[in-house]
């Protein structure tokens, strides 16, 4: 039996309610869409009147906006965007492929981020109205710490994803001012505002796991609890390869995140998105919670790949299973 569920029902607040616009944020999405696209703004833009949604954006804003939790995390953020990115100095720095790439291990050891990965630049990350002409993408991981995101939708853990942001931001600056330092022209791309990529595919394609039920991407080592930056430049590093786990095929069984969502916004089974059929959280049931509770991160805090040791535990059991099955199949061949 699933536990009870603290904040259902859900009924979201009428002045949230009353700025909705008449266009669906899941028709904004590509829900049910046969045909491949490019993905389109719907939320965190710059500039909150280009978009449908952008009162609710705006409305978001003056929610809990004298918390002390929430005050002291977006002025760290805001001072980490406010650092100037150094001038591209002289002419390229010439490398092999596979040293550049080995090369961003440092910021991982450094303790800039706590993964990072490349991919090839693919047009269809590109949201509508951008036009990126750099070939590649290298994307970073933060980790959110457990004991504050596990207080979701509590502000402690809204300030946590904050930070995560304003972290993943200096990340992205720190990356792109080290390869101008050395000649290369490179663009940060930072959190939560909606920039010309979509993160979450890159990160995908370079190796950070695979996509969840509750719509946010998992690996072993961190679950689903981290927030994601990017670097667009055209210095030749080496691909980073996609990894699975068994990842996809645990969600389908499980219902953790499921069951746990307030406003039953992820659904039981995939959808087609854009010409894709994947794990697709319904914008228009998530909005109004996510907004009331300043970010809301539920899911993240209960995914059972989130917990601390319990994804690299988890992948091992799954390993195991995948190799006994395929053992099985070969002797009834």
């Amino acid at each position: 039996m699933p536990r009870p569920n603290p904040f259902r029902p859900f009924r979201p607040k009428p002045d949230q309610m009353a700025l909705k616009p008449e266009v669906s944020g899941n028709a904004v999405n590509g829900l049910g869409e046969r045909e491949p696209r490019r993905p389109r703004m719907v939320y965190w833009a710059p500039d909150p009147d280009a978009i449908p949604h952008g009162a609710m954006q705006r409305w978001f804003y003056t929610n809990d906006r004298d918390n002390p939790d929430i005050l002291a995390a977006n002025v760290e953020r805001k001072a980490i965007l406010a650092e100037p990115v150094p001038d591209v100095a002289g002419p390229p720095l010439g490398r092999e492929p596979e040293a550049w790439t080995a090369a961003l291990q440092d910021f991982v050891e450094a303790g800039t981020c706590e993964r990072v990965g490349v991919a090839a630049m693919q047009s269809e990350w590109t949201f509508e109205g951008f036009d990126v002409p750099e070939r590649t993408t290298i994307v970073t991981g933060v980790h959110h710490a457990f004991e504050a995101i596990a207080e979701a939708p509590e502000s402690r853990a809204g300030a946590e994803v904050i930070r995560q942001y304003g972290r993943a931001a200096f990340a992205a600056k720190r990356i792109a001012g080290w390869l101008r330092q050395q000649g290369w022209p490179a663009e940060p791309v930072t959190g939560p505002m909606t920039g010309s990529v979509a993160l979450i595919p890159p990160a995908l394609a370079c190796g950070f796991g695979e996509l969840g039920k509750h719509g946010s991407i998992i690996n072993p080592e961190f679950g689903a609890s981290f927030r994601l930056s990017a670097v667009l430049t055209d210095a030749p590093f080496a691909p980073t390869p996609p990894r699975e786990f068994g990842i996809d095929d645990f969600c389908t069984k499980c219902r953790v995140c499921e069951e746990a969502c307030p406003p039953e916004a992820i659904a039981p089974e995939k959808q087609t998105v854009r010409g894709e059929t994947k794990w697709y959280v319904d914008f228009d049931k998530c909005l109004p919670f996510f907004n009331e509770t300043r970010g809301c991160a539920i899911c993240i805090a209960v995914c059972p790949w989130s917990r601390p040791g319990a994804g690299l535990n988890l992948a091992d059991k799954l390993e195991r299973r995948r190799n006994r099955k395929a053992g099985e199949d070969a002797g009834h061949r």
